[in-house]
């Protein structure tokens, strides 16, 4: 038992630092996922410069995550680490698309498949507010573009066929998105029907007129 201090003494400075790390992984977080919401809010207003300024911050703050969680995978996999780094997939990948409408791939943005799987199932809502945004100025290719990328997400999520336990709520965002999917759809034909609709009464109105 001569030793006893001793180990108590490592055993503390160890626990110490992991508090200490913990406490930085949970700010860098926070901080992160503001950064996130700002460029996806940045994109929806297509102002580039601002989405690029907050998405560089972004990845500035998954590299430092990626720097000081190396030595605590326990915290790197932590539900709020992972929930950030998801919140940067999701940023990057609406980003990507509405920019130039292109992927990153999860190895692009350094991220786990899984979480980069979440974040791009979330896409899908920021899809269906572009198409909503569209719509107030009448039907568009744009609209019918954004659905095809939702269908597109769609497909592959469906095709993920993985244990709960491997993807971590995956399913269940699955089952979110077709739910977007189909009131986004019905939101597009009513509002589609409503334009052909008054078109069709302007062009018996302006018969009656001659």
């Amino acid at each position: 038992m001569e030793n006893l201090e001793n180990i108590a003494q490592e055993i503390s400075l160890r626990l110490d630092e992991h508090t200490k790390v913990r406490d930085n992984a949970l700010s860098t977080s926070r901080s992160l996922t503001r950064h996130c919401a700002h460029t996806i809010r940045a994109v929806h207003r297509q102002d580039w410069q601002a989405a690029d300024k907050e998405l560089n911050a972004a990845q500035t703050l998954v590299d430092q995550i990626h720097s000081e969680l190396a030595d605590f995978p326990n915290l790197y996999f932590a539900g709020y680490t992972q929930d950030a780094i998801k919140e940067f997939a999701e940023a990057s990948i609406f980003y990507s698309l509405m920019k130039t409408d292109t992927l990153p791939s999860h190895t692009d943005l350094r991220i786990e498949p899984n979480t980069y799987l979440k974040g791009f199932a979330e896409v899908i809502g920021e899809l269906r507010r572009r198409v909503l945004d569209e719509l107030l100025h009448g039907y568009s290719d744009d609209v019918d573009k954004m659905l095809n990328y939702m269908d597109d997400i769609y497909s592959i999520l469906v095709s993920m066929d993985y244990p709960d336990a491997v993807t971590h709520g995956l399913r269940r965002l699955t089952d979110v998105s077709r739910s977007i999917i189909e009131r986004t759809r019905g939101d597009v034909t009513m509002s589609y029907r409503q334009e052909q609709l008054e078109k069709r009464l302007k062009e018996v109105e302006e018969a009656l007129k001659n």
